[in-house]
C-alpha cells in the first residue's frame, strides 16, 4: 500500500452554489435564436436537460430572463408548465410526468410554443363536436339558452 493511500480524505459540502458556467454561452445562444426568429421566423428549442446545467444555473437563468405576461399549463400525460420570459418570444417550458417530476426543461424561442397550439388534425373534430353541442342545445324544447 502506498503511503498516500493511508491519508484519509473527507469531502464536505461547503454550501456554495454549484455553477457550470454555461449560463453566458446559453444566453448568447438564446440571443442568436431570437435573431433567427426575428429575421427568418425560425423557431428554436434548447433542451436544458441535455447539457450540464445545475440548480443554481437554473435559478440564475430564471433571474436573468425574468417573467413575462403569459403563464400557462397543459395537462396531458402530466403537467407541462409554460412561462413567457420578460423577453417576448423566449419561453421556459417544463414537461413533468404524472407524478409531477420533471422530464425536461426547455428554452423555446418562438412566437408561441408549439405545445400551446391546437394540432390542425383536431380542428375538424372540434368543429363537429361544437355543431353537435349547438344542435342539441337549440333542439331541446324548454331549455333555457342564454
Amino acid at each position: 500500500m502506498n503511503r498516500l493511500d493511508a491519508i484519509p480524505i473527507q469531502v464536505e459540502d461547503v454550501g456554495l452554489p454549484h455553477r457550470t458556467e454555461n449560463l453566458q454561452p446559453l444566453m448568447q445562444q438564446v440571443e442568436q435564436a431570437l435573431h433567427e426568429l426575428v429575421e427568418h421566423g425560425a423557431e428554436t428549442v434548447i433542451d436544458l436537460s441535455s447539457m450540464p446545467f445545475s440548480e443554481q444555473d437554473e435559478k440564475d437563468l430564471r433571474a436573468r430572463l425574468g417573467a413575462g405576461e403569459v403563464n400557462a399549463s397543459v395537462m396531458a400525460f402530466g403537467p407541462t408548465l409554460v412561462q413567457e420570459s420578460a423577453f417576448p418570444g423566449v419561453w421556459l417550458v417544463e414537461h413533468q410526468n404524472a407524478e409531477q417530476r420533471r422530464l425536461t426543461l426547455q428554452l423555446v424561442v418562438a412566437r408561441v410554443p408549439e405545445i400551446l397550439m391546437t394540432p390542425p388534425d383536431d380542428l375538424p373534430d372540434s368543429l363537429a363536436a361544437l355543431r353537435r353541442a349547438n344542435a342539441e342545445s337549440f333542439d331541446t324544447p324548454g331549455k333555457d339558452v342564454r
